[in-house]
């Protein structure tokens, strides 16, 4: 099992390149040589629902993607990132099943939050009810009907096939145990998703309540530590919260840097994005696009709330052609603050425009920001929205989750601008400036900005200006330089 390195991570599905794990560790050697240093599979596992993350075990892999021995061969090329979700379980799990079945006899009895008894009162006032954090309308919980008869709220955060868990229950924490310590004999670095959601305490917004999120981290780093695993915690809010977890060591993400971006491509200004880029932790992920959409939230206090308005209404119209196929959009409803927009649907390409320029800009910049960087399989590809799957799919989520056949991408390998990625992306691998110190500065006016990474006798500089698109890399090793990717106004 390899080690994180400082190399570039894939963002895939088990079956969206090619269609299994075997056939993913295939696709890799034959057109992505030397484009990653690591991959984050999302769920692999049997579920029952929200393309894997209604996870029904942990114990197997699922028979449609292959089999544990598969991640392991993977594993011995790539590091590898699996997830796990602390907030939630699949309600065809057997846990689940077996509370249904058995009512209050269940062991897993108090695994499972129940609305009734979770407020003092028996339900919420309204003002407790509006001081919680929710990502959907009323009351964030489920109805069931055990086989005894009896009638059950339980706490329901997300979709219908997930049901919330007690992270206190010694039922929840003998499953952390044991499904933890066998994804990390597996993979070194375990990602917690919808972790902020796990800490739930009545007259709180029950997402990210301190001191209670602290402890909960616990309870779950317990068995990724006693093997050496380390945990990337899934959050997506305001960016302030990243550096609440940077500043006690963790791993974090950057899911402000692709708002940042956008906006500074599309009004063609560096100075947002380089004040966070001197500010931002170092200790982290970065990333453009994912599974789900493009934050808004994350980029707030780093932005203006006029300045995100303006760049989702620049987004909107490029992405013009999705907007009937997606009548609702992706909201929050934060305490204090009316409903807001929580993330954009599309890919990031798309986002950009389909323009090549300021994709494989964007691109640069993000591989020469703080962390290690993040490609998501589409985003390779250079991939735009797939319309046609939004005809039939509900999800619409589905616009950034096209999977491709190996014939596909047999042909977009080929395009000009998914082989310049690939060559940047080597380049990001290989330089061993990128393992040393960033010098962030203005490159004299508003649109433009020079990031220096320098380590020993060698340097790698990228020069870039975001208002028409330009950028030259050059390399210093020892006296010897080289002029990489001059992409001229």
């Amino acid at each position: 099992m390899k080690k994180i390195e400082n190399k570039i991570m894939l963002i895939t599905y088990a079956n969206t390149l090619g269609g299994s794990l075997a056939q993913l560790e295939r696709v890799l050697a034959q057109y992505f040589p030397g484009a990653f240093g690591g991959i984050h599979i999302l769920p692999f596992f049997p579920s029952s629902g929200d393309q894997g993350f209604a996870v029904i075990r942990y114990d197997i892999v699922d028979p449609r993607f292959g089999t544990w021995d598969d991640v392991d061969r993977l594993g011995q090329q790539y590091y590898l990132m699996a997830d796990f979700m602390l907030n939630h379980i699949s309600i065809r799990s057997e846990e689940f099943r077996d509370y249904m079945h058995r009512g209050d006899a269940s062991p897993f009895r108090e695994m499972f939050i129940h609305w009734d008894t979770f407020w003092p009162g028996g339900e919420p006032s309204e003002e407790e009810l509006n001081t919680l954090y929710r990502r959907k309308a009323g009351g964030p919980y489920r109805t069931f009907v055990r086989d005894d008869g009896k009638t059950v709220r339980l706490w329901n955060t997300f979709f219908e096939e997930q049901i919330d868990i007690n992270p206190y229950a010694a039922s929840t924490q003998k499953y952390y145990q044991n499904n933890l310590g066998l994804l990390a004999s597996h993979v070194p670095l375990v990602r917690f998703d919808a972790f902020a959601y796990a800490s739930k305490r009545p007259g709180t917004s029950c997402f990210f309540v301190e001191p209670d999120i602290w402890n909960i981290l616990e309870i779950g780093m317990e068995p990724l530590r006693k093997v050496g695993a380390e945990m990337l915690p899934e959050i997506h809010e305001k960016y302030t919260i990243q550096m609440k977890m940077a500043e006690r060591g963790h791993w974090v993400y950057d899911f402000a840097l692709p708002m940042l971006l956008l906006h500074g491509l599309h009004f063609g200004r560096a100075d947002c994005l380089i004040h966070w880029l001197n500010i931002c932790p170092r200790k982290q992920f970065t990333t453009l696009d994912t599974h789900d959409g493009i934050g808004l939230v994350d980029a707030e206090g780093l932005l203006t709330g006029d300045e995100i308005d303006a760049t989702q209404e620049i987004v909107d119209a490029l992405t013009a052609d999705i907007r009937p196929y997606l009548p609702f959009p992706s909201v929050v409803r934060v305490p204090g603050k009316p409903v807001q927009r929580y993330q954009m649907i599309t890919t990031y390409y798309s986002a950009l425009g389909c323009d090549d320029r300021a994709y494989l800009l964007a691109r640069a910049i993000q591989f020469f920001s703080p962390g290690i960087p993040q490609v998501y399989y589409v985003g390779v590809l250079a991939g735009e929205n797939d319309v046609e799957e939004l005809r039939t799919n509900p999800d619409p989520r589905a616009v950034n989750r096209h999977p491709f056949t190996e014939q596909e991408i047999a042909a977009s390998v080929q395009r000009p601008i998914v082989r310049r990625l690939q060559a940047l992306m080597r380049l990001r691998n290989t330089c061993p400036a990128f393992n040393g110190d960033i010098c962030v500065k203005t490159g004299g006016d508003n649109s433009k900005l020079t990031i220096t990474w320098t380590h020993s006798a060698c340097s790698i500089t990228l020069c870039a200006d975001l208002a028409d698109k330009s950028f030259c890399i050059t390399e210093r090793r020892g006296e010897s330089y080289i002029e990489h990717f001059c992409q001229p106004a």
